[in-house]
């Protein structure tokens, strides 16, 4: 098995991962296969434009209770961790996984004290460095509370943010923040969670939000404008010979291939699709003077059993998935349509055997 290393950028029509097994061990691993890359891809890069957007603001995943079944939650929150996303509010994905975990009280536990202050001083006794939410009753009303509660602890009184969950987050993040520093509470953040996606977090930092961190559930967790990749597991080898499938709009090119990145010094600016055997200095050399061309499939398992780079820690893959998507070009990493967009190209040596793939397919005989 080869495969591309967790945290890599991947691009329309690129393989993510190559096996070579006798045809039915390969097909018998097919859905499970397709089932786990796709879910973990989408998350990762769900989440890699919402970090985007927070502009370095600390990012918490919320999602656990949107996504579609437990193993997809933490799945997902390891992605989510991949992309950049800081904690999570899945505390079993935070032990298992070993990420930081996150979150506030919940509204219920407001709302089963006899008052929203009682529930603000009972929640701190016990959790002094937490975040408070103020929105159950009313978020100014609410944070009236947070600073009675200052007053009252004095210098014991640590909390460090106030969490908005719905509301006109633009509106109530500036009043919210107003009330605080005339308390004398700068150091106390403002977190804001409720129905966000990249699109939203862009609007309101854009629109001057004084908002610290972002907990971000159902829409990341579900990638709800694109719920879905159009992965793919298709044979292109078999028996020594290259094989294609040539359906409209569904074709395929054949034998075993390689990513190649090319850069021009700290930036990444195409790829190029080439046959595995290519050399990548003359792949590079295809497309222009001065460009460096490195391959990046890589084998993970052999035999049945994962090899050293099949066995990376969660943050070497998070280490490389930031500074990957950094070397990208600038319209790539923008939030909207890439202009110009991502380069990639096929080598000549892949369209020449594919040209070769596509006559052999449509001149064969049956054997008799």
């Amino acid at each position: 098995m080869r495969a591309l290393p967790e945290g890599t950028p991947v691009f329309a029509c690129e393989p993510i991962l190559e096996i070579a097994a006798p045809l039915p061990e390969a097909q018998l691993v097919e859905s499970f296969l397709m089932s786990q890359v796709h879910v973990q891809t989408l998350a990762a890069s769900k989440a890699a434009r919402v970090v985007t957007a927070a502009g370095g603001r600390l990012v918490t995943d919320f999602g656990l209770r949107r996504m579609q079944g437990a193993d997809a939650a933490m799945k997902g929150g390891r992605a989510f961790r991949i992309a950049g996303v800081e904690a999570t509010s899945n505390v079993l994905a935070g032990s298992v996984y070993g990420i930081p975990v996150g979150g506030t009280m919940a509204h219920s536990y407001v709302q089963a004290h006899a008052s929203e202050y009682e529930a603000f001083r009972a929640f701190v006794a016990s959790q002094p460095d937490t975040v408070l939410l103020v929105d159950t009753y009313d978020t100014l009303g609410g944070v009236r509370q947070v600073i009675r509660l200052a007053r009252e602890l004095g210098e014991a009184f640590r909390v460090r943010a106030v969490r908005l969950d719905s509301g006109d987050l633009l509106v109530l993040a500036k009043a919210v923040r107003r009330l605080l520093d005339e308390a004398g509470l700068e150091r106390v953040q403002i977190v804001a969670s409720g129905g966000l996606d990249e699109d939203e977090i862009a609007r309101l930092l854009a629109a001057g939000a004084p908002i610290d961190g972002f907990g971000v559930g159902s829409r990341m967790a579900v990638s709800a404008d694109a719920p879905y990749l159009d992965l793919a597991y298709k044979l292109v080898e078999y028996a020594g010979r290259g094989r294609v499938k040539l359906s409209p709009g569904k074709a395929t090119l054949p034998r075993r291939k390689q990513v190649f990145r090319l850069s021009s010094g700290a930036e990444d600016v195409g790829d190029v699709l080439g046959l595995a055997s290519e050399d990548p200095g003359a792949v590079g050399g295809e497309v222009g003077e001065g460009l460096e061309a490195r391959a990046l499939l890589v084998p993970v398992m052999r035999d049945g059993r994962r090899l050293a780079a099949g066995r990376e820690t969660l943050a070497a893959a998070g280490e490389r998935a930031r500074e990957a998507v950094s070397r990208l070009p600038a319209p790539v990493r923008e939030l909207g349509p890439a202009d110009p967009p991502y380069a990639v190209r096929t080598s000549r040596s892949l369209a020449r055997a594919a040209r070769g793939a596509e006559r052999e397919m449509l001149t064969a005989r049956p054997s008799r």
